[in-house]
């Protein structure tokens, strides 16, 4: 029978022990990097509760329009000045309402999440999602 050394022992063993440290520290940087669903990497908050770019008269109402399967609906909401216009987000992701003319951002909207805005001058304002380039629509004012 052989007796071993400390040395023998203590050798072997630190390589076990810096694996077993290098796994850890992998484990825990992993943890890190996962369990957020948040699609704003800004860390700022994604939604605009509701949002009055210019202040106007009410005319009572307000127009409505919905954002489902990438898409506007309608394609083309209509509003009478002074209106509220609300958008909702009834889709699976996060879109934005963001005018061409820059006359109103609602920021990341989640899912669930709406954005209103008051028009307070007429005309055609035509609009996008800046996540979704190919999604557009149009607000007609009267």
């Amino acid at each position: 029978m052989r007796l071993v050394t400390i040395p023998e022992i203590t050798r072997p063993g630190r390589r076990w022990l810096a694996v077993l440290a290098l796994l850890a520290v992998g484990a825990l940087v992993a943890a890190g990097c996962g369990g957020s669903s948040n699609n704003n990497p800004s860390g700022s908050p994604t939604t605009t509760a509701a949002a009055t770019t210019t202040a106007g008269g009410s005319s009572g109402g307000s127009a409505a329009a919905t954002i489902q399967n990438f898409a506007f609906h309608p394609a083309t909401v209509n509003a009478k000045t002074g209106q509220k216009v609300t958008w909702s987000n009834d889709d699976s992701t996060t879109h934005t309402v963001t005018a061409d003319d820059g006359s109103f951002d609602s920021g990341n909207l989640s899912p669930g999440k709406s954005f209103s805005t008051t028009l307070a001058k007429s005309g055609t304002i035509k609009y996008h999602c800046s996540i979704h380039s190919f999604m557009h629509g149009t607000v007609s004012v009267s």
